[in-house]
């Protein structure tokens, strides 16, 4: 989340993402991420940006970054005996549009097996595998380093041999 919020502080309407109706530059800034910007991706910018300040810096952001380094030396051990990693892309199935909206927790944790890929930096790509109670399941592919090459030739070979990417849930 500090790496979105600062990532993310770019996005002014000026050089970068959408840009508001203005009449003076701060207004511009205001208006521009108001509009440009979802609730929930407001929310981590905040939380992010809260981690990256003074005092809550060592505390917060030092730390993840220690962390990320014990989940990339994860990876690089598991790399060292398998070529790929396959897992579930989320803990549950889809949940209804807006459903979890007031409960970011749960939306937090619905993130849970896509986030140490990002922070590892490994590419994953998600894929179909299934329905379960009337809506899709995802899993993920997960490579070494650049390797991204690996995963292309393994979702294919599983699309060639399986038939879920054409199958749509019920509508309604």
């Amino acid at each position: 989340m500090s790496e979105a919020s600062s990532n993310l502080a770019r996005y002014d309407g000026v050089r970068y993402g959408h840009r508001a109706e203005a009449d003076a530059l701060d207004e511009l800034y205001k208006k521009t991420r108001g509009e440009g910007f979802g609730t929930e991706v407001k929310r981590r910018i905040i939380m992010g940006t809260f981690a990256l300040s003074a005092g809550y810096y060592d505390a917060y952001y030092k730390k993840a970054l220690q962390v990320r380094a014990k989940i990339r030396e994860d990876f690089d051990r598991a790399f060292q005996k398998v070529d790929l990693i396959l897992t579930p892309t989320s803990p549950s199935v889809a949940w209804d549009l807006g459903e979890k909206f007031n409960d970011p927790l749960t939306m937090y944790l619905s993130d849970i097996y896509t986030i140490s890929l990002n922070m590892a930096g490994v590419p994953g790509m998600s894929i179909p595998v299934g329905f379960a109670h009337g809506l899709p399941v995802g899993a993920q592919l997960i490579a070494k380093p650049l390797d991204e090459y690996e995963i292309y030739k393994a979702a294919k070979y599983y699309e060639e041999h399986t038939h879920w990417h054409k199958q749509m849930p019920p509508l309604g």
